[in-house]
């Protein structure tokens, strides 16, 4: 009896560090394929350039804050011990002094502002083809 409520323990174990790890593990992300127009409901929307430029009307950044147009070049980035995102330097627009902003990378096809790490998403954006 010991025998077998051990072994369940395990297998639960073990299937619960799967659900973390692959819940943690969104697909590989290409950076070539990121730039087209991102949108939502909201009338929020990004249009990452080929050329690295980005254009953000309508952008909720954070809880509380109003929605902001700006514009500046973007890289993507791979830190590979947490989130992949994109790197918005801010060049010009409505977010005052801030020089820059990270814009989190959930797949290929969506991309969401979190202005606490451990907090809720602020504003999420998915591709429109």
């Amino acid at each position: 009896m010991t025998r077998r409520r051990a072994s369940g323990r395990w297998l639960f174990a073990l299937a619960a560090a799967s659900a973390v790890l692959v819940s943690g593990c969104s697909g590989p992300v290409d950076p070539g394929k990121l730039p087209g127009v991102y949108r939502n409901d909201a009338g929020g929307q990004i249009e990452l350039s080929k050329d690295g430029t980005f254009s953000a009307t309508r952008v909720t950044t954070s809880d509380g804050s109003d929605p902001a147009d700006f514009s500046g070049s973007w890289d993507y980035e791979d830190p590979g011990d947490s989130d992949d995102f994109v790197y918005l330097g801010i060049e010009d627009g409505g977010l005052g002094k801030l020089g820059g902003i990270q814009l989190y990378v959930d797949d290929q096809d969506t991309l969401y502002f979190r202005s606490d790490p451990d907090g809720p998403i602020t504003q999420k954006l998915n591709k429109k083809s």
